[in-house]
């Protein structure tokens, strides 16, 4: 859950490239949805005056344009609260409209001699119509104020996806049974701008036509004021990863806006709307949408294949990497069907975007970035045995610091401090009890030899070993306000006295006698990190000693004030 949505998990899964032409397609591709939701405000014109030409469609698309901009440059607390007020009220349109619609719906409609059709056809119109449909992702891209994010975003997306897809069949339902065919595409193929509102006239008279179009108002405004907030946000998260000049990022004092970003963001929808017809505005905007889908769904494969040990998401996609392949292709099919079906224009202005893109990327984000993505860490598992560290995985783990809203305890203080034994062979319990004694003496102000004797008497009183395989020797030495914690891993195993399983866990603990009740504490912490799922597994195949510190840290236990 990071702001930025798909172009931020495309940019640190696939990296700078890619992330580049995701972070671009993402802003064009929103922005041209809500110059399309203007250009449909611009439509109902039709309705107050009728027979105009399509550039007064515009000038009223450009008008709003300007007051959505204002809005959202001064207000951004006020439009999110009327969103919901719109939002709200459109629903209720709709759910009258279907009603009220269906049993007006004429059935022979629908016979084979009235529509024609092929599969092809269905996906063309598809991708044609997928613009529709991008919107629900949107909220990943606040994902980082959302609370619970791993419960409430697939929660919430799933939702959407099955009432917007409710609501789109029923009201398609029930618009084409009830209007004739050619008062949806007349003779000379003009299209009905305002189908909804022209079926609810068809069965409820004017106060219905009314109240669609209302509805349909309140849905484009919604669209475009929304879109405008959410496109605007991409370029001021692209800056702050320096594949934008700094500019973008800057935020007004007095308003708490980017008011830069925008302005840009209307500028260009404007432009968009000036030189674009709606037909091709649809066209290039679905095809950008999925474009940018077939980058996220790669983007799954590459993270849940990376290997990073901080990649530790609370919702994972199911039937994994199936859907993930599934959509690649079914999203680069609806893009090559909607170039042979229906215009080679989206395809062309594709190519042409992703060759400005990667020069863009060459001359000035490259020299501005040094991020590792998830996939050079992976073909550089692959081809060397070297194991490292990736800055991401330090990046991965503050943001599940965030997430799971982690404040530390001095156990985690403890931990990001201590020292780290990571045995490569075989050893009995004598030599790691040698070699925690000779980290712990300087830490402790202790001798060496005083803190190893004081280990063999420890397991010679009764075994440390509290699980197979798991051991917590602790001890207690002289001084006050004295705790250090030792972290120990040995993949093949040590022998512990009278045990017949090797242990290859070990948490050492030592501390002055005041510190007693402390110690009661850190052995609770402990008991609550071995009992998570999987943590044995994920111990033993961390790539290096340090992320053994990073497990403890990401642990999920009560931590206490």
């Amino acid at each position: 859950p990071k702001a930025g949505g798909s172009y931020f998990f495309i940019e640190r899964s696939l990296g700078a490239w890619a992330g580049t032409l995701a972070g671009l397609a993402n802003w064009f591709s929103v922005a041209l949805k809500a110059a399309f939701a203007l250009i449909g405000i611009g439509a109902f014109a039709e309705l107050v005056w009728p027979g105009q030409s399509e550039w007064v469609i515009k000038a009223v698309a450009m008008f709003f344009c300007l007051i959505f901009a204002a809005v959202n440059l001064f207000s951004v607390k006020v439009a999110g609260r009327a969103q919901i007020v719109m939002v709200v009220l459109l629903l209720a349109a709709l759910v009258i409209f279907i009603f009220g619609g269906l049993g007006n719906v004429e059935l022979d409609r629908y016979t084979s001699s009235t529509i024609k059709t092929s599969f092809g056809g269905i996906l063309a119109t598809a991708g044609l119509v997928f613009i529709s449909f991008g919107g629900l992702t949107k909220v990943a891209s606040v994902a980082g104020e959302v609370k619970n994010p791993g419960r409430n975003i697939p929660a919430a997306m799933t939702a959407a996806v099955i009432v917007v897809s409710l609501l789109y069949v029923l009201c398609v339902f029930v618009t084409v049974g009830v209007l004739p065919a050619d008062e949806l595409v007349d003779a000379e193929g003009q299209v009905n701008l305002t189908p909804l509102s022209s079926a609810a006239d068809a069965f409820m008279g004017t106060p219905g036509k009314i109240l669609l179009a209302l509805a349909a108002m309140l849905a484009l405004i919604t669209t475009a004021n929304g879109g405008i907030l959410a496109a605007s946000r991409v370029p001021m998260a692209m800056s702050h990863d320096g594949l934008l000049p700094m500019f973008f990022q800057k935020i007004s004092k007095r308003f708490g806006t980017p008011q830069l970003s925008v302005l840009v963001t209307a500028l260009f929808m404007i432009v968009v709307i000036t030189y674009l017809s709606i037909e091709n505005l649809i066209k290039v905007a679905s095809t950008m949408m999925l474009m940018l889908f077939v980058l996220v769904n790669v983007a799954v494969l590459v993270m849940r294949g990376s290997g990073l040990q901080n990649y530790r998401p609370t919702y994972r996609a199911p039937l994994f990497p199936w859907i993930q392949i599934a959509g690649i292709i079914i999203y680069t099919s609806m893009i090559v069907v909607m170039a042979v079906k229906i215009h080679y224009l989206p395809v062309l202005f594709v190519g042409l975007f992703v060759l400005v893109g990667t020069l863009w990327y060459r001359l000035y984000a490259r020299p501005h970035i040094n991020r590792e993505s998830a996939l050079v860490y992976m073909v550089r598992n692959m081809v060397s045995k070297e194991i490292y560290r990736s800055q991401l995985d330090d990046e991965l783990k503050h943001i599940a610091f965030d997430r799971d809203d982690i404040t530390h305890d001095r156990f985690d203080k403890l931990i990001q401090e201590c020292e780290i034994l990571d045995l490569e062979s075989t050893a009995p319990a004598e030599a790691m009890f040698a070699q925690a004694a000779d980290a712990l003496a300087p830490r402790l102000g202790k001798d060496r030899s005083e803190l190893l004797e004081a280990f063999r008497a420890r397991e010679d009183q009764s075994s440390t070993v509290i699980n197979p395989g798991l051991a917590v020797p602790h001890i207690i030495v002289e001084g006050k306000g004295l705790f250090e914690v030792l972290l120990v891993r040995c993949k093949e195993g040590m022998a512990f006295p009278g045990q017949s399983e090797p242990v290859r866990i070990a948490f050492v603990l030592v501390g002055s006698r005041d510190e007693r009740n402390y110690h009661l504490r850190a052995l609770m912490a402990i008991a609550h990190i071995v009992q998570e799922h999987d943590f044995a597994r994920r111990w033993l195949e961390a790539p290096k000693g340090e992320h053994l510190r990073d497990i403890v840290l990401l642990s999920d236990r009560e931590r206490n004030a």
